[in-house]
């Protein structure tokens, strides 16, 4: 198990960062087990960084499991994960357009054998955007950009967790959540490690 854990949130106080990012990596320093991190915001991800990317393209390549960790701004993910996704998850080392017929293509995916987890915080509550907003945040994610570099796959749905109005949530709450996170490394951990 070679993981990578990608943190997309500027304040290191958040719940982003200081409850997800901080308890996956505890979780693997407790099981002895090697990670690379990035965090988009220390490293000061942009488009003309080209050594940045490519050192990013490297530990992605390298990595067997990813963990991405942002919140919700706008309904997406923060500027930098969507730089991340644009810069890094390239035509080319990602996936490749393959031809049908016409002007009609199917992304063929070239990160079909990561394992990936997402978690998402939202501080909305969770019925507004489930129905109202038909979930348009999780399906642009898990359709329009991990379909296109992971493959399609019913899990890429049920390893995209959200987290929902977690600025305003007991810290009971808050605890479930990283509980939640802390069973799927477990369970990662066990079949994998």
């Amino acid at each position: 198990m070679k993981p990578l854990i990608i943190i997309g949130h500027p304040d290191q106080e958040s719940f982003c960062y200081n409850g997800i990012f901080k308890s996956i990596k505890q979780e693997f320093d407790d099981k002895g087990i090697e990670y690379e991190t990035i965090d988009l915001y220390s490293d000061k991800l942009h488009r003309n960084r080209q050594d940045l990317i490519a050192h990013y393209q490297d530990l992605v390549k390298e990595a067997t499991h990813l963990y991405l960790v942002s919140p919700v701004w706008w309904f997406r993910m923060t500027p930098k994960m969507e730089t991340f996704f644009d810069e890094v998850f390239t035509p080319g080392f990602a996936y490749k357009f393959v031809p049908i017929v016409g002007k009609y293509a199917y992304p063929k995916p070239f990160l079909k054998d990561k394992k990936v987890r997402t978690y998402i915080t939202h501080g909305a509550p969770a019925l507004p955007v489930l129905t109202l907003y038909l979930n348009s945040v999780k399906l642009r994610l898990v359709m329009g950009v991990y379909t296109f570099v992971f493959g399609w796959s019913p899990k890429r749905w049920t390893k995209t967790k959200q987290f929902w109005s977690v600025p305003f949530v007991t810290d009971e709450k808050r605890k479930s959540y990283l509980e939640s996170v802390e069973k799927d490394l477990k369970r990662d951990i066990k079949k994998h490690g």
